[in-house]
């Protein structure tokens, strides 16, 4: 069971990474152009985005086996279709749905493994394998995406519809039935899910969109105001509702909201930090994309070696609080590090030792976070829990790369909008390491 887990979450982190190596191919053979091209990885991360609370409050709803493999098979037909695409528009399709099949997925994943094993050590160690599988998909992606897009880029679509298959056929087989909730629990609150999606799906754009049309623009500012507008829309049918999508005393934890926070902190820079080292490594000293994911691989390489034999003894000892703020302080170090990178700089000098810092702070704070959201609402939540941590994931993913690409596009040449850019990962983790602090201050007085 926690295999055919981990492989969907290993797809889902490696979807991420893997298709912007292709992008150069995919838009030459489509006729897609750079504006447009983008939105493959785009359109993936607002479908994503967009869905999953809701994705996370429906696997409560509807059963957690039965919603997962749907969208395993879902994904499994998008991937194909992208991957089998003869016109751009029909692949953009095709990666949105992937996202949204994603959003559901995910915290059907996690609210398996967090009711299917026992709290304690069982379940710390299960979560440590699960979050491992993820770092290791986000590193390892560049390299798969390397290898399949020196053969075709449509392998990058086409294999993982292959492996996605394998996973939905042993997941009929392997994973156990799970009843949905009792038929009066599962009055669908519809107008709270039109609102809560609205709004995601919005921010997500916007935040996506803000570096290229002005974080300050009309047409930000108004984006963001209607965010406000939707999710004060949202708060009001919650209230009303007698069955709610969202209780919104559940968003209003003091644990579940300084998880989400960590996450995004987590997360958030390491994909602007991917995204300005591809560009460094390629577009400056003219390594291969099958080099930069190479150079980039020890983040997994540490994540999963390290995550299911180093965290769960650590959060046994000492609690999940103090691990977290250990993986935040060792990011913050990473990036401080990364502040001395030069137009010539070795890569072991910087790059290397940068990355395993990474892997290491992935390790500390990846698993414990996700631990923490179980541990943080009640078996019948557990969904929504993963829900709201992966939406701070993507959302991380979302500011973080954003963030980083108007940094970028304010320097001069690649090496001075670098410099400008990487202050920005490193604004991010400390601001995850100050909530840690306070989740254990927290700790200490409860």
């Amino acid at each position: 069971m926690l295999a055919v887990l981990c492989a969907v979450l290993f797809l889902d982190a490696l979807d991420v990474s893997m298709k912007g190596v292709a992008l150069p191919d995919t838009g030459a053979a489509l006729g897609m152009s750079t504006s447009t091209l983008q939105w493959v990885i785009t359109g993936y991360v607002v479908g994503y985005g967009g869905f999953v609370l809701l994705g996370g409050r429906a696997v409560d709803l509807l059963g957690r086996r039965r919603m997962l493999l749907g969208a395993l098979a879902v994904y499994v037909a998008a991937s194909a279709v992208g991957g089998l695409a003869d016109s751009g528009a029909l692949l953009l399709v095709a990666r949105f749905v992937s996202g949204v099949s994603a959003a559901i997925s995910a915290p059907a994943a996690f609210s398996i493994i967090t009711t299917g094993f026992a709290a304690g050590p069982v379940r710390n160690r299960a979560l440590s394998i699960f979050t491992a599988t993820g770092a290791t998909g986000l590193a390892l992606g560049l390299v798969a995406g390397g290898l399949l897009t020196e053969l075709h880029w449509r392998l990058t679509y086409l294999a993982p519809a292959a492996f996605g298959l394998l996973a939905l056929l042993a997941g009929v087989v392997l994973l156990p039935r799970s009843a949905p909730a009792p038929s009066g629990a599962r009055r669908f609150d519809a107008g709270g899910a039109l609102t809560i999606t609205a709004a995601m799906l919005l921010v997500v754009y916007t935040l996506v969109e803000a570096p290229n049309v002005g974080w300050l623009s009309a047409r930000s500012l108004l984006s963001f105001a209607a965010v406000a507008l939707l999710v004060a829309a949202f708060a009001v049918v919650e209230r009303r509702v007698e069955a709610p999508l969202v209780r919104l005393g559940l968003l209003r934890s003091g644990p579940l909201v300084r998880v989400a926070v960590g996450a995004a902190s987590l997360l958030g820079p390491w994909i602007g930090v991917l995204f300005l080292v591809t560009i460094y490594l390629q577009d400056h000293r003219g390594w291969s994309a099958l080099e930069t994911g190479l150079a980039v691989a020890p983040v997994g390489v540490v994540g999963a070696i390290l995550s299911p034999v180093l965290a769960p003894p650590l959060v046994a000892r000492f609690g999940p609080p103090r691990v977290i703020l250990a993986g935040q302080l060792t990011a913050v170090a990473a990036y401080v590090l990364l502040q001395f990178l030069g137009p010539s700089t070795g890569y072991t000098a910087v790059l290397l030792p940068a990355f395993v810092l990474i892997g290491v702070a992935f390790t500390l704070a990846y698993g414990p976070l996700t631990m923490a959201a179980a541990g943080a609402v009640d078996a019948a939540d557990q969904g929504l829990a993963g829900g709201v941590v992966n939406t701070a994931f993507q959302l991380g993913a979302a500011l973080g790369l954003s963030a980083v690409t108007a940094a970028y596009a304010t320097g001069a040449d690649v090496m001075d909008g670098l410099r400008s850019a990487l202050v920005v990962p490193l604004v991010i983790a400390a601001i995850g390491a100050l909530t840690a602090v306070r989740g254990v201050q927290r700790a200490r007085t409860a």
